[in-house]
């Protein structure tokens, strides 16, 4: 009888080529696009006699950070005029008048003063609102329309979320909802 052997197969995976991409990166040109990434990340800095123009491109970096930083000035002497009315107010707590008039008087004083305060408190909210919408990058754009609110407009005031005729449209809808 002959001899039989066995014959192994080989199994071959197929071979897949990695192909480099055509176009090579030298380190200088590494070093550049590292110094641009660079150069992205770093905090615009305006003087601060900066006011934003028209000639610049509207909502430019340069203007995200003049309002940022508008928004916040006004943000911390609202809260600390707030921290002052309150300290303050209660100060006058402890002197408490026998007459009528003047209790009456010191009440309506007060009165007065609580709305002032709860006003900037909602402007306040108002300021944190805009601040988030420079996040977004959606500040000085009309919520309603998506157009550009105007630099005159946000430099008288700067948490305008609506462009001047959107605002006339949304203040007479109130007015006709008020008197219903």
């Amino acid at each position: 009888m002959p001899k039989t052997t066995r014959v192994k197969k080989k199994v071959s995976k197929p071979k897949t080529k990695v192909t480099k991409p055509k176009t090579k990166v030298t380190k200088p040109q590494t070093k550049t696009i590292k110094k641009l990434k660079i150069i992205a990340k770093l905090p615009i800095k305006i003087s601060k006699t900066y006011a934003p123009k028209d000639t610049e491109k509207y909502m430019c970096e340069k203007h995200k950070v003049f309002f940022r930083i508008k928004l916040t000035e006004w943000k911390k002497d609202l809260v600390k005029a707030n921290n002052e009315a309150l300290y303050n107010g209660s100060m006058d707590d402890n002197s408490i008048s026998a007459d009528v008039v003047d209790q009456a008087s010191s009440y309506t004083d007060k009165n007065v003063e609580m709305k002032a305060i709860n006003r900037q408190i909602k402007l306040i909210s108002e300021i944190d609102k805009a601040l988030a919408r420079i996040r977004e990058d959606t500040y000085g754009f009309c919520l309603d329309t998506a157009e550009p609110i105007g630099l005159k407009r946000l430099m008288a005031r700067p948490v305008a979320k609506y462009t001047i005729a959107a605002q006339e449209k949304h203040e007479k809808n109130e007015k006709v909802h008020a008197d219903d």
